[in-house]
């Protein structure tokens, strides 16, 4: 069995998942560590790749080719810390054509655009909720995470395939933000719930979330149930309650989050097939 020049085979000193098939993996197991995502795969995914290329020299016909090739689970916040990288080189770069001699004092004394450190910030929530979903993952418990959405440039962060449906789950970090619910309208009007998160109206992120229920569920269809979540990241979140839904959509933190994944539901038969259709249809961003 053969690893890249960019892998490492060890034993594994804390748990976690195989980020081709979500199978769980102890710690002390031996696996293969990727350098470059810095995730991990079991020995049965490496196995399987190795051979996948390896042709019979009797038969002229792929020797030991698997059934079906490995899942990509993905990689937590990748998309959105290439896009980061991207946006700090570009900038780099534009300021030390421009200013040869100064640019680089220029850089140290100035600060990455709002626009850009927006991106640093989400790919930190995204790779911290990611990291502890995957610590929970097992056989009903599978992952996906950063999933490109068809035909737009946004992604899905994580999807949870749980015995009780799957969680469409967009992480946000509003570091100190108070995530809120305010109902305007009554008696004349019809009643509007708008989601604030601090003081600024942020009820767009609801719009987004229902958008990717729909696309998921267009995936897995109506036996399933689909439920979106917006999981906000180090946010002000009171002693008591806090947690909220607005038109469908769960407006929680992780620790409300969690014991909602592991929970027990009528569905743990089908958590592999659901998990193997999401992850074909909706490839890693």
């Amino acid at each position: 069995m053969s690893t890249q020049p960019d892998e490492k085979r060890m034993r594994l000193r804390y748990a976690g998942s195989c980020r081709a098939c979500g199978t769980v993996l102890e710690a002390r197991t031996e696996a293969v560590y990727e350098r470059a995502t810095k995730t991990v795969r079991c020995l049965t995914c490496v196995a399987a790749t190795a051979h996948a290329g390896r042709e019979d020299p009797l038969s002229g016909t792929d020797a030991a080719r698997p059934a079906a090739d490995p899942l990509d689970a993905g990689t937590a916040g990748a998309s959105a810390r290439r896009e980061h990288e991207r946006r700090r080189a570009r900038r780099e770069e534009r300021i030390r054509t421009a200013h040869p001699k100064l640019g680089g004092l220029i850089l140290a004394l100035s600060d990455d655009p709002q626009s850009t450190t927006a991106w640093g910030t989400g790919a930190v929530g995204e790779e911290r909720l990611g990291r502890r979903l995957d610590e929970l993952s097992s056989a009903t418990l599978r992952l996906l995470h950063d999933r490109r959405i068809p035909g737009s440039p946004a992604n899905i962060d994580h999807l949870a395939v749980t015995p009780t449906g799957v969680y469409v789950i967009d992480a946000k970090r509003y570091v100190g933000k108070r995530p809120s619910l305010r109902v305007e309208g009554g008696i004349l009007r019809p009643r509007v719930g708008k989601l604030l998160v601090g003081s600024r109206d942020q009820t767009k992120l609801v719009d987004g979330a229902l958008k990717q229920v729909e696309l998921v569920r267009s995936v897995v269809g109506e036996d399933v149930p689909v439920v979106g979540v917006l999981c906000f990241i180090e946010s002000d979140w009171p002693l008591v309650g806090g947690a909220f839904a607005t038109r469908g959509v769960d407006v929680l933190w992780p620790r409300k989050l969690y014991p909602r994944l592991t929970a027990d539901g009528p569905h743990a038969s089908c958590v592999g097939d659901v998990h193997a259709r999401l992850a074909r249809a909706l490839p890693p961003a």
